[in-house]
């Protein structure tokens, strides 16, 4: 039965995956749509950041710490990927580009189990936030609600960064027209290393903050990236704007979506059925929800304005 305490349980949840894939998003469309790189380990790097925050919560036992170390390490491991793989095929074509960074998947994927084997990997939230704070009579888990804080506060920094400092100047300007900022004087090798890293930081960050709601593990950046490729098509390449309500309209139709379709689809299928098919008809949804936006748009909501 629907009620409203289940409607706004929801309705938060899709928020606080959608912010969490924006997170993983912004940087993947600033590489897309600045340096034309078709970056697939952006997934592994999500995943990165999160063995490298569990590793050190585990010496630690701190997640704040382990949260530092995440998105430094992730934000290494990108500057390293951009310079020994990527810096190479950006002049090459997207098959190229598709063929090596899915090669890097495996190799990644291998790399961890040889470091921390196949199983399964948990941090825990801090003790300040494992309670819960009550919302419009709703009792909603604060450490769900600081992700929501915290992806706002990135999203507002992202803001501000892009449209009021020159390295922003910069991005919007690369993301429209790259041949030209290069011919400017600007050196395009190192926007493209600043924004590679911030791209690998962001998706380190997204990957710490997930590990307290879903276990690490290997592979765990393949899933997750699909998502992110959906939500920057939807949005439209290279917009952070666009990535950013990409993100909400595919988190909330997605968590909204495996949450009530079954309930829907029990008055006409009988209660069986609609718990087998449901959830596998709602995971469609945000592909059917990209699909209609293309139709409609087929540069993304926002694509073509780097704003």
């Amino acid at each position: 039965m629907l009620t409203w305490n289940v409607l706004l349980m929801q309705v938060l949840n899709g928020l606080q995956w959608g912010l969490l894939l924006f997170l993983l998003s912004a940087g993947l469309t600033l590489v897309f749509g600045i340096m034309n790189f078709v970056n697939l380990t952006h997934g592994s790097l999500y995943m990165m950041g999160g063995y490298f925050g569990a590793y050190a919560y585990g010496q630690t036992h701190s997640f704040w710490l382990a949260c530092m170390v995440a998105v430094v390490g992730a934000a290494i491991v990108g500057v390293l990927l951009d310079r020994l793989v990527a810096a190479s095929l950006y002049s090459r074509d997207h098959l190229d580009q598709v063929l090596a960074t899915f090669g890097l998947i495996l190799i990644f994927n291998e790399l961890v189990r040889i470091v921390w084997g196949g199983n399964t990997s948990v941090v825990n939230p801090p003790e300040m936030l494992t309670g819960s704070v009550e919302i419009f009579g709703l009792r909603y888990p604060l450490y769900r609600l600081m992700i929501i804080v915290v992806g706002l506060l990135v999203s507002g920094l992202l803001y501000f960064i892009i449209h009021r400092t020159r390295i922003g100047m910069l991005i919007r300007a690369g993301a429209t027209n790259t041949k030209m900022v290069s011919a400017l004087g600007v050196n395009i090798k190192r926007l493209n290393l600043i924004v590679f890293a911030a791209g690998a930081l962001l998706a380190g960050l997204a990957g710490v903050l997930n590990a307290p709601i879903s276990a690490i593990q290997p592979g765990m950046g393949e899933p997750i990236l699909i998502l992110a490729l959906v939500v920057i098509v939807t949005g439209g390449i290279g917009s952070i704007k666009g990535a950013f309500y990409g993100a909400l309209l595919i988190g909330m139709a997605d968590m909204v979506g495996r949450a009530f379709l079954p309930i829907a689809m029990t008055e006409f299928f009988g209660r069986a059925a609609a718990q087998l098919t449901g959830p596998a008809i709602a995971s469609m949804g945000i592909y059917l929800l990209m699909a209609i936006v293309l139709i409609a748009r087929p540069q993304g909501l926002f694509g073509g304005r780097h704003a």
